[in-house]
């Protein structure tokens, strides 16, 4: 099917790993907190419960490096049957905190392509997460000027985007997203009848995957890079 942009008047880009790094610091901290509760499971297992933490956590503190260190807490205690040491709780915290205060990193063409679409279409982050975590990191990666709004939201579901596009008294159709996250980024926009292109990243996060059917893959554009998207609007 031939996806038409020539109406698109708002490009929204999601921030982690769209933008820049991110989701290779979740698993680098999954990898340190295995090695930390070696002594009370395997790796595997660990790694299993603790998704399920997040999991059963995510209504109750969201997205983000302070939901997830909180489910390490949790998990530490749980599997250790209450006898974590402090010395490994303090660990615990100290990964969280490097995790937050990490470098940014923008991912490959980043700001080179949001020069060129800037001077044709306004531009918007739609990222969920901690709010103090993605202000941070938007300050920190030097992008803020190109872009005219910063929302930072719950969750990422038709009715959240439905919401910002009237906020912001925006049409649907004339509203691109652009994601790396099929659940997050993609599937919801063209369920509002807005475009959406998927740049995938080469880490994902369990809860992000979804399985696509052929109806769906026909109504969104995949690219290797950003640096593919000026040309694929044009």
């Amino acid at each position: 099917m031939e996806i038409n942009y020539n109406n698109i008047k708002v490009i929204g880009f999601d921030a982690d790993d769209t933008l820049w790094v991110n989701e290779t610091y979740f698993r680098d901290a999954e990898q340190e907190f295995a090695k930390l509760l070696s002594q009370f499971e395997t790796p595997n297992k660990i790694d299993q419960e603790l998704f399920k933490m997040e999991m059963k956590n995510l209504p109750v503190y969201g997205y983000g490096v302070k939901g997830f260190v909180l489910s390490m807490v949790e998990m530490a205690i749980e599997l250790s049957n209450g006898t974590v040491s402090n010395k490994v709780m303090s660990k615990i915290l100290e990964i969280g905190k490097d995790m937050i205060n990490k470098d940014v990193e923008l991912l490959d063409g980043v700001e080179e392509v949001l020069q060129k679409l800037s001077s044709k279409y306004k531009l918007i982050v739609a990222t969920k997460g901690d709010l103090l975590d993605q202000e941070r990191k938007l300050e920190k990666s030097g992008l803020l000027d190109y872009f005219h709004h910063i929302e930072v939201l719950s969750d990422k579901k038709e009715a959240n985007y439905s919401k910002l596009l009237n906020h912001l008294d925006i049409n649907p159709t004339e509203f691109l997203m652009v994601g790396n996250s099929l659940k997050s980024d993609i599937l919801p926009l063209i369920n509002i009848k807005s475009k959406a292109i998927h740049v995938p990243f080469h880490t994902t996060w369990a809860h992000e995957e979804v399985n696509v059917n052929k109806n769906q893959s026909e109504q969104y554009h995949t690219v290797n890079s950003l640096l593919e998207l000026p040309e694929l609007l044009n």
